[in-house]
């Protein structure tokens, strides 16, 4: 088979926002960029975000960017790094005000300026009363962002690849990364794009759970391609359970009900928040959240005819505010429940919602790897957005800091990839080898006969990880599920698509979501059985308590040997004093 190649100055592999955000910078910057994506770019998960996205604008309530600093700390559970966390924070307005001007519709206030939204565990004055810090264009924000972003790359002629695969990272004989090897999903032709830097923009993996928030298509691609390079992901076991997934389905229903003044109730019509969380309540952070929901059911105070739920009562706010702030939610409900909001209680409960872990960056978006003495870049590899770790979420990431991120860290990538390609100029000679390999990994589903379906063995990953990695965790819970994933990732060998005379090659693509997600599995439950704390997201019940003596740093989960080796928090911002690590009380 002859191997077609195109050459581009960077590679974006995945069209979300923080993708696109990045192309953008490139292309006005008159770089020849290639955007390959799996499905048309407007299709991209951050078209899912609803709430908004948070800036100290104090269009509402009087605010500033230490206060946002100190609430994005405080909600990573003191694992986030705090300079990345400056960064971003101050950052934030700067950037919202040019997403303003580039198109994005926002919702606004009488007086014409953006209006802004309470979301959880955010407060004024280092913890004092509620902030109402995010941005929003009404419940669709992401959509909006989305969007925008897509037609201001093609004014800037960004070239998009569109429904295609990347399967593996080529470097050249000295580990720099000069493009991907990427298939077409209509034709299945492979095709081979060298470029001379490469960003990793490919989301989360939601998919590892049965009961998730996520799109078909979130199943950790970027990540998986990131072990297979043999570069390590970063504190997996911190995966976000979002408090409020329509009951028995999922789906999100935004933060934002609860920002425009939704409540949580129990069968005895209760609200139980105020006994977990005295000031905030039902706008504590999202793991205090799911965690309260998850005990009141557990203790028998759901709702419903199996008590495996609780209410979200968001009727009280009348049908022209349901209307006006939060109509796609409402449509939501009255599609997937039959349930009239604007009348009726909402039954919910925690839903698999955010990869806070993924590949380690800098705060410029570069790919590093451990040394000696620190940490260094990856030549010519960069990554952002969900599948990347700065780490500016921590151990939780704070509702409307994910679209945050994509836009601050995409912008900084974009820079510096601007500064990388001024001094190579040329592209390096790829890695034949390297090539080779991964055109043998592209055939690796090329059999047939009887075997496992994807389908069936997808589903079988997908409870388990609901099952053993879920809110609450203990040892012998996670061990038994670190052997059951490993038995999945034994019969993936076992895998066959069956005739391919007659199948799409979307069942291919399947395979190769299905091997991505085996991988990610692993990493979440190795790490998460590693960590011997409760932080965050990361819930032990045998180990109940925050350990900072010991655990107060990032772990790294390495594919080859399936390693854990651990990497200091930086807890020293840019120009301001340290936010020491605390007891976290909402």
């Amino acid at each position: 088979m002859t191997l077609a190649r195109r050459k581009f100055d960077t590679l974006v592999i995945g069209a979300g926002g923080g993708g696109l955000r990045a192309a953008l910078q490139l292309a006005q910057a008159d770089a020849k960029v290639a955007v390959v994506s799996k499905v048309f770019p407007t299709r991209s998960h951050t078209v899912a975000a609803q709430g908004g996205i948070n800036a100290a604008l104090a269009n509402v309530l009087p605010d500033n960017w230490h206060w946002h600093m100190y609430d994005t700390i405080k909600g990573s559970d003191y694992l986030g790094d705090q300079d990345a966390i400056e960064y971003m924070c101050r950052a934030a307005s700067n950037l919202v005000v040019e997403l303003e001007h580039a198109g994005v519709p926002f919702s606004r206030l009488e007086n014409g300026n953006i209006y802004q939204r309470p979301f959880g565990g955010q407060s004024q004055d280092f913890g004092g009363k509620q902030a109402a810090r995010t941005c929003a264009a009404a419940d669709r924000t992401g959509h909006a962002i989305l969007h925008t972003l897509y037609q201001q790359n093609i004014r800037a002629k960004t070239h998009f690849f569109d429904e295609y695969f990347a399967i593996d990272l080529i470097k050249d004989e000295e580990g720099v990364i000069l493009g991907a090897l990427v298939m077409s999903i209509e034709t299945g032709e492979p095709l081979l794009i060298e470029a001379k830097t490469t960003l990793l923009a490919t989301g989360g993996a939601g998919q590892l759970f049965r009961t998730n928030t996520n799109a078909h298509i979130n199943t950790g691609d970027g990540l998986a391609m990131a072990l297979r390079a043999g570069i390590p992901l970063q504190d997996m076991e911190f995966f976000q359970f979002h408090p409020t997934g329509i009951a028995g389905k999922g789906m999100l229903i935004s933060e934002a009900a609860r920002g425009e003044g939704g409540y949580l109730t129990n069968k005895n019509g209760e609200r139980f928040m105020e006994r977990y969380a005295p000031n905030a309540k039902d706008l504590a952070s999202r793991d205090v959240v799911s965690r309260a929901i998850f005990i009141e059911v557990q203790e028998g105070r759901g709702c419903g005819p199996s008590g495996d739920y609780v209410n979200l009562n968001i009727n009280h706010l009348g049908e022209e505010v349901l209307n006006k702030r939060l109509p796609a939610i409402c449509d939501s409900i009255r599609t997937f429940l039959r349930v009239d909001p604007a009348k009726d209680p909402v039954p919910i409960y925690p839903t698999a919602h955010y990869t806070m872990g993924g590949i380690p960056t800098n705060r410029q978006g570069q790919v590093v790897v451990p040394i000696e003495h620190g940490e260094e870049p990856i030549p010519g590899l960069y990554a952002v957005g969900e599948c990347a770790c700065v780490s500016v979420h921590g151990a939780n990431r704070l509702g409307g800091n994910s679209l945050l991120d994509i836009v601050v860290f995409g912008r900084a990538a974009g820079n510096d990839i601007i500064g990388y390609l001024r001094e190579h100029r040329y592209h390096r000679p790829i890695n034949e080898s390297d090539v080779e390999q991964a055109m043998a990994h592209l055939t690796r589903w090329d059999r047939k006969g009887d075997g496992i379906s994807v389908a069936g063995l997808r589903g079988e990953l997908q409870a388990i990880m609901e099952k053993y990695c879920g809110v609450f965790r203990t040892e012998e819970i996670l061990q038994q599920g670190l052997e059951k994933v490993l038995e999945i990732e034994q019969r993936l060998d076992d895998v066959v698509l069956y005739d391919h005379s007659k199948i799409f090659n979307t069942a291919r693509i399947e395979a190769f979501e299905l091997e991505n997600l085996v991988d990610i599995a692993l990493a979440t439950v190795k790490s998460a059985l590693s960590r011997q704390e409760s932080r965050g997201a990361h819930s032990r019940v045998d180990y109940p308590e925050r350990d900072d003596k010991h655990w107060l740093k990032h772990s790294l989960f390495y594919k080859q040997d399936r390693r854990m080796a651990y990497k200091p928090v930086r807890l020293k911002p840019l120009t301001v004093d340290t936010f020491p690590p605390k007891e976290r009380v909402y």
